[in-house]
């Protein structure tokens, strides 16, 4: 796949605060692409300089190998979905996705009635958004974004209005939604669930920086720093080796001389109906969570234990 987006070293400063430090981005022709960070990581301001909402203080924005970095958003093929989704509560539907196309001149009239049927809007067209579900309204907003067949698509954190049920449902549509129109999106959040379950690749950010770039399983099972490792997921530490919670067993006695093991007392036992999450604490006095199978014998508080794993599955991470 080509560059269809490129960031070069590109930095925002704001009075006494650096937003974005000299950030190096490629989003590649028709992936899922997420942007995952805590708050204040400076994903949102990423997406703003992209859209242009905000301008570089140094650095240079490229799409499809032309430089964007001064020109209006509407001079960008690209459109964003916000997380208010920012439809017009006095037009319809049909008037709500038309907006843009109006604005853009888009003339493929057309994509109108093809980007309604694929999301699934046609009974919903003449309605207002007061009558519609949020899920029905983020649909709207994708709509009025897709119909003018954007180069890339920005999703800032499109999901956190949904209850939780609706967001796995929501992921799926988007995830396939986005491989029948192959176009670009990038998508900011701040959940390693949808950032791992939805994502072509992934980015970690943290206090404007780059932590880590690559396919989620790689990100998640081979993190080149110890922030991308304890932001991608719960982990256990031990020094500087690192061991992810599904990755440990608890038992009453060691299990043999070739994994390792830690002595630990048992602090709680928590059922969440796929697994049972054991806390324990380590003789040194060190916190550990195992993430074990609901059909183990049931480790109550006070019981003294022995934690396992397979040395394969330890990551090795300097403290940073």
């Amino acid at each position: 796949m080509e560059p269809v987006l490129e960031l070069d070293r590109v930095s925002k400063h704001f009075p006494g605060h650096k937003a974005v430090d000299q950030l190096n981005l490629t989003l590649l022709d028709g992936e899922f692409f997420c942007l995952l960070g805590p708050s204040g990581c400076g994903k949102t301001t990423t997406l703003r300089l992209i859209a242009g909402f905000e301008e570089p203080t140094d650095g240079e924005i490229r799409l499809r190998g032309q430089a964007i970095s001064r020109l209006k958003p509407y001079q960008r093929n690209i459109n964003t979905v916000f997380q208010s989704y920012a439809l017009f509560p006095h037009l319809t539907v049909r008037a709500n996705i038309e907006f843009g196309m109006r604005y853009r001149g888009n003339p493929a009239r057309n994509a109108l009635e093809k980007t309604v049927e694929m999301l699934q809007l046609g009974d919903k067209i003449d309605r207002l958004p007061a009558q519609l579900s949020g899920g029905e309204r983020q649909r709207v907003a994708l709509a009025r974004s897709l119909v003018l067949e954007p180069d890339v698509l920005l999703l800032d954190e499109p999901l956190s209005a949904l209850d939780p049920n609706l967001r796995k449902q929501v992921r799926g549509e988007l995830k396939d939604l986005q491989r029948r129109t192959g176009i670009t999106f990038l998508f900011i959040t701040h959940d390693q669930e949808e950032a791992l379950s939805m994502s072509d690749r992934l980015a970690v950010m943290n206090q404007g920086k780059i932590e880590q770039t690559g396919t989620p399983q790689d990100v998640y099972l081979k993190p080149s720093t110890r922030f991308a490792a304890t932001f991608l997921g719960p982990m256990n530490w031990v020094n500087s080796t690192g061991i992810r919670p599904e990755s440990t067993r608890v038992a009453p006695a060691p299990p043999g001389d070739d994994v390792r093991t830690m002595p630990a007392q048992v602090e709680d036992s928590i059922f969440l109906g796929n697994c049972v999450h054991v806390k324990a604490r380590l003789v040194t006095g060190e916190p550990f969570v195992a993430e074990v199978p609901r059909t183990m014998p049931r480790f109550m508080p006070g019981d003294r234990v022995h934690l396992w794993w397979e040395p394969s599955d330890e990551l090795h991470l300097p403290p940073q």
